[in-house]
């Protein structure tokens, strides 16, 4: 039997259970990074909102959570040259793939919506 846990509840060492509440405890989410590959963007080129990123092992795009602006301008110098192949669609959202070797860190969170959060620290 494989378990792989999603994150853990923590409680201060000698604080009681509160039955019902639970406000002294911290919810720690695990959370992995992985090299994605950028395939495209949503919102302007010099400042895009999110990424279409392919995971490894996958062949459908995933959009990125929202950037930060300061990030969003990093990845979009760095996307302001790429040629546009045209417009795509991935869940509700439409994007521009791009034609780019751009590879990104991201964090791939466990939570509820799994959502993929571009580290600061890239583009690679």
């Amino acid at each position: 039997m494989t378990f792989c846990a999603q994150g853990i509840v923590a409680k201060p060492g000698r604080a009681p259970y509160p039955f019902g509440r639970r406000t002294a405890w911290v919810k720690i989410r695990h959370a992995d990074t992985v090299d994605a590959g950028v395939v495209g963007s949503a919102g302007p080129r010099r400042r895009p909102r999110r990424l279409a990123l392919l995971l490894p092992g996958t062949r459908r795009p995933r959009l990125s959570a929202t950037l930060a602006p300061a990030l969003a301008a990093r990845l979009g110098a760095a996307l302001a040259d790429a040629t546009a192949t045209g417009e795509r669609r991935t869940g509700d959202e439409t994007y521009t793939a791009l034609d780019t070797e751009l590879v990104v860190e991201v964090l791939a969170g466990s939570g509820r919506h799994g959502a993929l959060h571009a580290n600061p620290a890239i583009p690679r």
